[in-house]
């Protein structure tokens, strides 16, 4: 990203890489130095950490997203679910606090298996894990606490039931400071391995309009009874028999938000520097009167492009990047901020290189864009998931639009790669 900007400046000086981006008053002091008004989070590091968004606040530098209040308040996923819970939302049946291992023994005890485990404070998949029986709860909740406290500073579990072979629906939501709030409808991000999203596709395939309704109102609603601001996304499993149940609220804008911009045309982080400028959702600048002036259009995909090995439980690769050629041409998109020839892919960071998303008017006709973008690319120096990406893609579950967050785990022949196995692809 600095290649691109006017200005850059080095952060954490003499700090290990992960710490070096924590480092909240390093970054407040070279934007007080240098004149910043605003800060963006991006999606990552301390983009949904309260303390930083407050510091913004007291230093009167605008942080680009909801106020601390609303970050801390929805980053507690317990009281998130008794905030939802309050505003009328499904809930999935679950502890109303964070608990002890033997607590957590009672409750299963009193409402049975199977269970998932969750990190109060996390998310990404992080502190996650699913327990189907009493046997495998100490070494599960000991695991989740460890990852917990390692990936967010905070080893609080808490227990919800497992809604087994459920959608993950969420709904990108946009508040002004007005009180108005607008959904930009529905992603489809079932796709998933150890809780972490792969592909994601707008709008969900076979879902009924009453039930889309349903869900997308929901959103607005709870984004309207916290007294929500700027982009957010409100998450749901659905069961079944489409009852949408209230996960959590990610405060900032996500990794998939590329696929809403697609099939509404509206650019999200535009729009979230219009209103953190102050600038109404009615306004000439962000052009949104009203719900009904939202539209879709097409579908669209995206996958995550990352630097993992498909073969080797997907254990990320590091190295110089020696060849790089990416895919171009209508209705496709790319994202790849550390995709070029000589980049480093250090083991430091997350393993996303390239986001690549395709747009069309039919679901027929996006599924075989992505799949040629996808067989274009040519990346040597790094392993990468290009293979298994091509699998799923061809999948048929996936082209009938049938796929859960079970799915990777029930179609082991995704993992029978063809060619593009070594590092010279």
């Amino acid at each position: 990203h600095r290649h691109k900007v006017d200005e850059s400046y080095l952060v954490g000086e003499g700090l290990d890489p992960v710490k070096a981006y924590l480092d909240i008053e390093g970054i407040l002091k070279i934007a007080k130095r240098h004149g910043v008004d605003a800060v963006h989070p991006g999606y990552g590091f301390l983009s949904e950490n309260p303390e930083f968004a407050e510091r913004c606040e007291q230093e009167g530098i605008i942080f680009v997203g909801p106020n601390s209040r609303i970050i801390a308040q929805m980053g507690d996923k317990v009281a998130a679910r008794e905030c939802a819970g309050k505003a009328g939302l499904l809930l999935i049946s679950g502890t109303e606090r964070a608990v002890t291992l033997n607590e957590a023994r009672k409750w299963c005890q009193k409402h049975g298996y199977p269970v998932m485990i969750k990190a109060a404070f996390g998310g990404g998949g992080r502190g996650m894990r699913i327990v189907r029986a009493k046997e495998e709860m100490a070494e599960c909740y000991t695991q989740a606490k460890r990852e917990a406290q390692s990936a967010f500073g905070r080893s609080d579990i808490f227990l919800e039931k497992l809604v087994e072979d459920a959608k993950h629906i969420e709904v990108q939501i946009i508040a002004d400071h007005y009180g108005r709030v607008v959904h930009l409808y529905e992603r489809d991000c079932s796709i998933q391995r150890r809780h972490q999203k792969v592909l994601e596709m707008a709008p969900c395939l076979n879902i009924s309009e009453e039930t889309r309704e349903k869900i997308c109102n929901y959103a607005v609603t709870f984004a309207e009874f916290i007294g929500y601001q700027n982009a957010g996304t409100v998450e749901f499993l659905v069961d079944n028999d489409w009852n949408p149940y209230f996960i959590e609220v990610n405060t900032r804008i996500q990794v998939e938000h590329t696929v809403t911009e697609m099939i509404t045309g509206i650019d999200l982080v535009k729009t979230q520097l219009r209103i953190a400028a102050g600038s109404p959702l009615d306004s000439e600048e962000i052009n949104i009167p009203s719900q009904d002036t939202v539209k879709r259009r097409g579908y669209a995909i995206q996958c995550r492009l990352t630097t993992e090995d498909p073969e080797n439980n997907f254990i990320p690769d590091h190295g110089r990047i020696e060849f790089y050629q990416s895919p171009a041409g209508f209705g496709v998109r790319l994202d790849a901020g550390s995709a070029f020839v000589g980049a480093m892919i250090t083991p430091y960071y997350d393993s996303l290189l390239v986001k690549v998303t395709s747009w069309s008017l039919r679901f027929e006709d996006v599924v075989p864009k992505m799949l040629r973008a996808i067989k274009e690319f040519r990346v040597r120096g790094v392993k990468t998931n290009l293979p298994f990406l091509e699998n799923v893609l061809e999948n048929k579950t996936f082209l009938a639009g049938n796929c859960t967050t079970a799915f990777i785990d029930i179609h082991p022949d995704l993992f029978k790669l063809k060619g593009r196995k070594d590092k010279a692809y």
